[in-house]
């Protein structure tokens, strides 16, 4: 009997890939259980943030003689600054450890900035913050049903309010929390706010007098009173974004005297006369956006004529790229335009540092660009902004026709945008660059042009430099980026070579589940390949992924999947096995296989299992695995699951662990028999991979006499006779050898003889494996050894239902087919060297022309 192959065939290999999808999920997809953890633990995390060395004389920290100083000695201004580097759960973690340092931790000084997007903002967040947050000034939240938690903050100085995923704010919940923040001066929301009308805005506008800065992305309507009512109530408003929106008021600016960056990013609806007409007139509009919109050409020429303008940004625009319009050639007034048709790199650095670039165009005699420009920070801060956005739109659209503009100015682009002193700019690069490299997000495909023109641009070394920083979004982003680019053979080999291993593992011991969950993703890429997986174990990866299984052992299932998936993939190696083996690991995927309903958590955990458990003869990890409580009965019910990789994978390990005698009787009392019986029934039509799987278990099972009896009563022998009848050479010599070992019992004999005989003929004369062919024969041959002649005549009138069987012709048939396959073996000219001759040269060659290699690996009842 052979083993299972190790998690998978062609299309299942044993490393298996995974790939991580920018997606907004919904509020209802954030389980509970994301924030289990809510009590304050300390982030093994944040060990991996960038802090500048610090001597011991300039720390302030005195040492007596050669005495190490306590922890209680160390200076307040020395713990101040550890509180600083560490994130909010951590902070109030450390301040519990004495009464000095829980005063130190309650400074509202360390409170000034809360980013809450990777918690879950509940009230028991919300009560354990609600005391620090007086100070407060800017809050960053994901989620729109979390967004009336904040009022629960007490948060009276709040500046700044930015949320993404808020397609479930609604306008009742917003002008709430604007009534409750009258001193805010910047209101971000992200993501399809489409709940959100023109009402709420007014009451923005009212609430909120201060405000500098209105964001909102996905709002269907902005009719005339709402934007008249943004600059007649906050007389200081200077930016303007309305994202993704189905109409504007394109006319309703004529007040807008001090506004100076406009974004309509993404509205399709724009009478773009009317916009060019008013807009132009803006005396202070130094910077638009009008990237994926249909902007005409005409209209560009009027609106550059704005006297302050200085930048615009217009990618992935149709009307202005396709060709058929004359783009208007700029003066020495002409605002810098961010296109996919010009210069973008030239672009932002004239922005950035326009002397700079002013003088080596001059010298390379190549800019577009006439004037010198007076460096405004917030002009290159606001063009970074947009571009990181536009960026990622575009990246999420993943439209082939941008294979050119990704490789020619798109990646450097991006990583260039990486390298911003803005994190909300880091983080969309990172973000776009996790996603523009997918071709097939299902199978784990990247496009390996556009990920090694990341590698090439030096993006690994900056995206690892992102993963050890203090910010946990930036974390995130980065290890999806980095887990995403992973799938390409040379870019893993870069993320080892630069220690991104080592930076994985310490980010998936993170408390935060998303940044754990991206970092286990690129752990389970990289251990794909058979030279990282030493690499992965000595970072300490596997008790981290081990210790994600307890950590989440219900809901997030994000985290688990990946975790178990990495796991499985490491497994697969003999010395990695026997330590995820010590490290726990049998236990935790045995309670993910229990107790985890996520589809794709059982068919990563029931892989893994399979794994662990195919180095039977090295190690101990196939009988500890069938020792585990539960394991084998688990096992048994996902092959009744309705997700067919579930089926086959907890197939898979079945198979692998009836090799161990004991397991095999434990598989069978546990209803083995019936469900894999039941499975091979149900399989005919499903993928190759499963079908070998459940005739591989069935075949394990059948070394045991008493479970073979089984196999033919619960009517096992007509599917295998199917499965045999398979294209599929694995298929067919799997189904092949359980029929060899049915065979040996004459009542499974005598079930095979009519419908069996002939697929066995088949092949043992056309199969191309040499391993099917043998053993049909031997099937054959067991059949009709004489044993089964004294069965058919006992049952010949009750079991067959009055149907007699011509068993000597199907024996005839049988016997000249096993003649055959011999003959297929005797070479007669070399028989007839050998026989003159004697020689051992000549023998050999006979003999190994009889071998079949496989052979020594079968095991029969």
């Amino acid at each position: 009997m052979k083993r299972a192959i190790v998690g998978g065939g062609d299309d299942d290999m044993s490393n298996k890939r995974r790939r991580s999808v920018n997606v907004a999920v919904e509020e209802q997809e954030q389980q509970p259980v994301l924030f289990k953890k809510a009590r304050i633990t300390p982030s093994s995390s944040s060990s991996a943030c960038s802090a500048p060395a610090v001597s011991v004389a300039e720390s302030g920290v005195g040492i007596a003689g050669d005495r190490d100083a306590h922890w209680t000695e160390l200076p307040d201004d020395t713990v101040f600054g550890l509180f600083n580097l560490l994130n909010y759960r951590d902070r109030a973690s450390l301040a519990s450890v004495c009464r000095a340092w829980r005063g130190l931790g309650s400074s509202t000084s360390l409170w000034t900035s809360l980013d809450l997007r990777l918690h879950r903002l509940d009230s028991e967040v919300v009560s354990a913050l609600a005391g620090r947050c007086s100070n407060l000034q800017c809050l960053k939240f994901r989620g729109g049903a979390f967004a009336n938690s904040i009022v629960g903050l007490h948060a009276r100085e709040l500046r700044e309010l930015s949320g993404d995923w808020c397609s479930l704010l609604s306008d009742a919940t917003l002008s709430m929390v604007v009534a409750r923040h009258g001193n805010l001066e910047s209101l971000q929301l992200g993501s399809d706010c489409e709940r959100v009308t023109s009402e709420a805005l007014k009451v923005v506008a009212v609430c909120c007098p201060k405000l500098r800065r209105l964001c909102i992305s996905g709002i269907r309507d902005v009719d005339r009173d709402a934007i008249q009512a943004m600059f007649q109530h906050c007389q200081g408003l200077t930016e303007l974004g309305f994202l993704d929106s189905h109409t504007i008021d394109e006319g309703a600016f004529g007040a807008a005297r001090n506004l100076r960056f406009l974004s309509v990013a993404g509205c399709r609806c724009i009478a773009w006369s009317t916009a060019a007409q008013c807009w132009s007139k803006l005396p202070n509009l130094s910077g638009l956006d009008v990237s994926r919109t249909d902007i005409t050409p005409s209209t560009l020429a009027q609106v550059l004529a704005c006297p302050e303008l200085k930048v615009v940004c217009g990618l992935n625009c149709p009307l202005l790229e396709e060709g058929s319009n004359p783009i208007p050639s700029p003066s020495s007034k002409t605002a810098v335009l961010l296109a996919r048709f010009t210069d973008l790199m030239e672009g932002l650095e004239v922005l950035l540092n326009p002397s700079n670039s002013k003088e080596e165009a001059c010298s390379s005699g190549r800019s577009r660009y006439g004037r010198r420009m007076r460096v405004d920070p917030e002009v290159a801060k606001w063009t970074e902004r947009m571009l990181s956005h536009a960026l990622l739109k575009i990246a999420e659209s993943n439209a082939p026709s941008l294979d050119s503009f990704w490789l020619k100015q798109g990646t450097a682009m991006m990583l260039r945008l990486v390298q911003s002193a803005q994190e909300d700019v880091q983080e969309r690069a990172a973000a776009a660059l996790a996603v523009f490299v997918l071709v097939d997000d299902e199978n784990a495909t990247v496009d390996s042009a556009r990920a090694e023109a990341v590698m090439n641009g030096g993006g690994i070394a900056l995206l690892l430099g992102l993963a050890k920083s203090c910010g946990e979004g930036v974390q995130s982003e980065a290890a999806k980026a980095i887990a995403n680019l992973s799938v390409n053979t040379e870019v893993a080999k870069r993320v080892a070579l630069e220690g991104g291993i080592s930076i994985l593992a310490a980010l998936a011991r993170s408390p935060n589940r998303w940044v754990a969950e991206e970092a286990a993703g690129g752990l389970w890429n990289l251990s794909v390949g058979e030279e990282h997986k030493g690499a992965i174990a000595e970072a300490g990866a596997i008790e981290a992924l081990v210790d994600l299984a307890f950590k989440w052992p219900a809901g997030g299932e994000g985290v688990l999947e990946r975790a178990a998936g990495a796991l499985a993939n490491l497994a697969a190696d003999d010395k990695c096995s026997m330590e995820v083996a010590v490290a726990g690991g049998v236990r935790a995927l045995v309670r993910l296989a229990q107790f985890c309903n996520h589809e794709g958590v059982q068919e990563q955990a029931a892989r893994a299992l399979a794994n662990l458990a195919t180095h039977g003869d090295s190690n101990g990890n196939n009988a500890a695995v069938g020792r585990e409580a539960g394991a084998l009965e688990a096992l048994v019910r996902l092959t009744g699951s309705n997700h067919e990789g579930v089926r086959q994978e907890a197939a898979g390990a079945l198979w692998n662990l009836s090799f161990d005698d004991r397991n095999r009787e434990a598989i069978a009392a546990a209803g083995g028999v019936e469900a894999l019986v039941a499975l091979a029934q149900d399989c005919s039509s499903g993928s190759q991979g499963l079908q070998e799987r459940a005739a591989g278990a069935l075949w394990g099972l059948s070394v045991s006499e008493a479970n073979s009896i089984a196999i033919g009563r619960e009517g096992g022998v007509a599917p295998l006779i199917t499965l045999a009848h398979s294209n599929s050479e694995d298929v067919h010599e799997t189904a092949v050898g359980a029929l060899w070992n049915l065979a040996f019992n004459p009542g499974n004999a005598l079930r095979m003889a009519e419908e069996g005989v002939p697929a066995l003929v088949h092949l043992c004369s056309s199969s191309r494996s040499k391993m099917a062919r043998f053993m049909a024969a031997l099937a054959l041959a067991y059949m009709f050894d004489g044993r089964m002649d004294e069965v058919a005549v006992r049952v010949s009138s009750g079991e067959n239902h009055g149907r007699t069987v011509n068993l000597e012709a199907i024996r005839k048939l049988a016997l000249r087919s096993i003649d055959a396959f011999v003959l297929t073996f005797c070479d007669q000219q070399a028989l007839t060297a050998a026989a003159s001759s004697w020689a051992p040269a000549t023998l050999n060659q006979v003999a190994e022309t009889a071998r079949i290699q496989e052979a020594g690996l079968l095991r029969c009842s």
